[in-house]
């Protein structure tokens, strides 16, 4: 008798995951498919491909022992097509079902080709919601209609008030205000030893895909071993747990703390789980408010993590499916230089870029600092097409997707969308980097000089920025004073800062064959 065709993408890994709604297991069959098109449309780090496909085949062997057909196509298998619509084809081909049923894609180009799939393989095709999130993109477009700037803290305060969390029983804020963003700012200690990082050893399986992934993928940007990644849901939750307990009351605190050798400090490192589906968002932000309530966590601890999950996730998501095709293609500060080869070495000078580079590597993971405040700061002050440094962010990082890399990078990272999602570029000198780490200590640059050889790059780069782009920023009321500053600088000074910009700039290999730095 036929059923339904059930697909299931590498990301939508939830048992209750809305392409599974109401399955007959006498006639139902869930088709999920490892494809070359999915692994290499970016070079996606080895150990982000590595991840997915072992999660992946561990799903498809929860769904079994729960008695659901599935049918898996792994990556080597010959008849594979290397395709979404290839595979579907071929399944409704062997299965014959009455209709497929997919849940509706994170990626603009997936979504896409999804829109062609009923015609492709000729049956019916339903797209259902994606409703693991906190705001349907329906949702998000009536909080945008008719708003002249779409602010995250706004959308935050509505979506605390949907949810109801950290209110009081008179519904307002705990503590008095929404946001503890002030408090999270603190660099680390001396004699404050963050938690090891949670890992799990590789099984069976895993270790069938790190030795396919080691040959197919092998030349990618990225160390594939040791591997460590949870990827089961049960092991998620375990994951989730260890935060809770060893590193969440101290989150807050040192959330943009940077540290040689302690690559998580006190950061969850657990959204490739939330992104893949083998955790559920509303649940960990639950569980983060009991953890408070009951006197485990400091409230900004807590606000501080709910805000990233509720606030700031759900906001680009809501951005990205508001603003594209579109949104992708803005450059407002007309940024065109090349992205340097160093970001796919990890080998340079600057030791704040070298730390934050080879841990991306090692480990497919970099917290938020590191991407806003090094990697991405220098690549809005040298003035990265920002097509570039996306591609980038996309391949390098295992909790990487469009709709979460792209705004932020794109708007957050870049400033190419004008402010739309940041009021001002997050743009900063070494000074920053110097204050919330101890990477300048042991660099070959010197942070306290401004210009000259030994002067670090960030500082003369910082004020370049401001230069090239003083006419697109000047007007911003966020930066008046210091264009004010720049203003009063001798010329002198300014030549040397342009200078020293220039012969920079001039030193860097492109990372892309026959692009040269300006």
């Amino acid at each position: 008798m036929p059923g339904t065709l059930r697909l299931v993408l590498g990301d939508q890994l939830s048992p209750d995951i809305a392409a599974l709604r109401g399955l007959d297991k006498g006639t139902d069959t869930v088709l999920m498919a490892e494809v070359w098109d999915e692994a290499t449309y970016v070079p996606h780090h080895p150990k982000k491909i590595a991840f997915l496909f072992s999660a992946m085949r561990h799903f498809a062997e929860e769904l079994r022992a729960g008695g659901v057909r599935v049918d898996y196509v792994r990556l080597d298998d010959p008849a594979n097509t290397g395709s979404f619509r290839g595979e579907l084809a071929r399944a409704v081909a062997r299965h014959r079902p009455e209709r497929v049923a997919v849940t509706f894609p994170g990626e603009w180009r997936v979504f896409q080709d999804m829109k062609g799939w009923e015609d492709a393989v000729g049956v019916p095709v339903d797209i259902r919601e994606d409703d693991r999130f906190f705001a349907s993109i329906a949702r998000f477009r009536a909080h945008a209609k008719g708003r002249r700037q779409l602010r995250m803290e706004f959308f935050y305060r509505e979506m605390r008030r949907d949810h109801g969390l950290l209110l009081t029983p008179e519904g307002e804020p705990e503590g008095g205000q929404w946001n503890f963003d002030a408090e999270n700012r603190k660099s680390l200690p001396k004699g404050l030893t963050p938690p090891p990082r949670f890992a799990v050893e590789p099984d069976a399986i895993t270790t069938e895909v790190l030795d396919l992934v080691e040959r197919r993928f092998g030349h990618h940007f990225g160390d594939l071993r040791p591997f460590g990644f949870a990827v089961t849901r049960a092991d998620a939750e375990r994951a989730f747990q260890h935060f809770l307990v060893h590193a969440l009351p101290h989150f807050g605190d040192y959330q943009d703390a940077m540290k040689t050798g302690e690559e998580t400090l006190f950061h969850a490192v657990f959204s490739p789980y939330m992104n893949a589906g083998l955790l559920c968002p509303k649940h960990v932000c639950r569980e983060v408010e009991k953890a408070y309530r009951a006197g485990r966590a400091p409230l900004n601890a807590a606000e501080g993590f709910i805000r990233q999950i509720l606030g700031w996730r759900e906001y680009v998501r809501g951005i990205y499916w508001l603003k594209m095709p579109g949104y992708a293609d803005t450059n407002v500060l007309n940024a065109h230089r090349p992205l340097p080869d160093f970001y796919w070495t990890a080998e340079t000078d600057m030791n704040c870029m070298a730390q934050a580079l080879g841990q991306t590597k090692r480990e497919a993971y970099a917290h938020h600092i590191q991407r806003l405040m090094v990697t991405g700061n220098f690549a809005l002050l040298l003035g990265v097409e920002p097509r570039e440094i996306e591609e980038w962010y996309l391949a390098v990082y295992a909790d990487a997707y469009d709709w979460v890399e792209l705004p932020n990078v794109h708007g957050m990272v870049m400033h190419a969308d004008g402010g739309m999602l940041g009021s001002k570029p997050y743009a900063a000198s070494g000074k920053y980097i110097d204050r919330m780490s101890d990477y300048c200590g042991r660099c070959r640059y010197d942070v306290r000089q401004g210009t000259g050889d030994d002067a670090c790059p960030f500082n003369y780069l910082y004020w370049n920025f401001l230069i090239e782009n003083r006419e697109r920023l000047k007007g911003n009321p966020r930066m008046t004073m210091i264009y004010a500053s720049l203003e009063k600088m001798a010329p002198e000074k300014v030549d040397a800062i342009r200078r020293d910009a220039q012969r920079f700039i001039a030193g860097l290999k492109p990372a892309y064959p026959g692009k040269a730095a300006e």
